[in-house]
């Protein structure tokens, strides 16, 4: 990423390709992964057919009667493992994509006009919500976290902290790291991309997944350019500013009330508890944690009351 000559964030995509977790890709799910991987990809951790294909839970309905499971075992319907690991993945040439944008490949790069972060937890988080501001969008990068998969080290279900997922990549100090988004936001001014933090995987009390995810996402993104065009308003919460009531587009979804509710609601005891471990998150940082964070912390615990 850089600065064009417009003042504004350009960036290109530095990757040739996709990568993703197989199971629950679907033609239903994903149509478009579907048909990028008919050719020249490679698979890891699948199941395989008696003729040599690729099989994975949640592909579709024809469950076959014999597979060779993930570890080379033979697998019938009747097994009680899975046939592919649960995170078997995938990856492919981007240019194989059918919608892949025209410009995807443009040296000069591309606008940037909006930093989307998230984290997957099955409570406390809403679907969706905005930054007020450049350096409250860092803080909600800074103090990302997720509840541990079968893609991450570790028991499965604990809180993990990833400051703009970028754990596994940073290559220097993260306080600096943070520091260096703070001064990108300066050097922008006004023309800085709006943040937006999102959870697709909040649950209701019998542990269902709320919201359909997959391809229903793009009406949370659809959402979030509206409010870059100045559309759509929001709710101001304390954690951030929340879809007004009626702005997501749902037509053609069918999603209980009491279920959208649940899905934006901030629920301020919840996030109270969240206050000391992001003071222990950023313990890890020392000396070099930008005030701007504990700033940040500290004014979302006003808010909370």
């Amino acid at each position: 990423m850089k600065i064009g000559p417009d003042g504004r964030l350009h960036a290109i995509n530095p990757e040739s390709g996709f990568f993703g977790v197989a199971p629950g890709t679907s033609y239903d799910t994903n149509p478009m992964a579907m048909d990028t991987l008919k050719e020249n990809v490679i698979f890891t951790n699948c199941a395989l057919t008696d003729d040599g294909d690729v099989w994975w839970e949640g592909m579709n309905d024809d469950l076959p009667s014999h597979l060779i499971d993930w570890k080379g075992r033979d697998w019938t319907p009747a097994s009680k493992a899975d046939a592919a690991h649960a995170n078997a993945r995938f990856t492919a040439p981007a240019s194989q994509c059918p919608v892949i944008c025209k410009d995807w490949e443009n040296p000069a790069g591309v606008p940037i006009d909006i930093f989307i972060f998230g984290g997957r937890r099955s409570s406390v988080v809403p679907l969706v919500y905005e930054a007020f501001s450049w350096e409250h969008g860092v803080f909600l990068g800074a103090t990302a976290a997720s509840e541990t998969t079968a893609a991450n080290i570790g028991a499965v279900g604990n809180l993990r902290r990833d400051p703009f997922a970028m754990k596994p990549f940073c290559g220097y100090h993260m306080g600096d790291y943070f520091h260096h988004w703070f001064a990108m936001g300066e050097k922008l001014g006004s023309a800085a991309p709006r943040i937006f933090y999102v959870n697709w995987f909040r649950k209701s009390p019998d542990g269902k997944f709320l919201w359909p995810g997959f391809s229903d996402n793009s009406r949370v993104l659809k959402w979030m350019c509206e409010r870059v065009d100045g559309r759509v308003g929001a709710e101001e919460s304390p954690i951030g500013l929340i879809p007004k009531a009626g702005d997501l587009d749902l037509s053609g979804l069918t999603i209980a009330p009491d279920n959208l509710r649940e899905l934006l609601s901030v629920n301020t005891t919840e996030w109270k508890a969240e206050i000391p471990d992001i003071e222990a998150h950023y313990a890890l940082f020392g000396i070099r944690l930008p005030q701007k964070l504990k700033d940040q912390l500290a004014a979302l615990a006003k808010r909370l009351g």
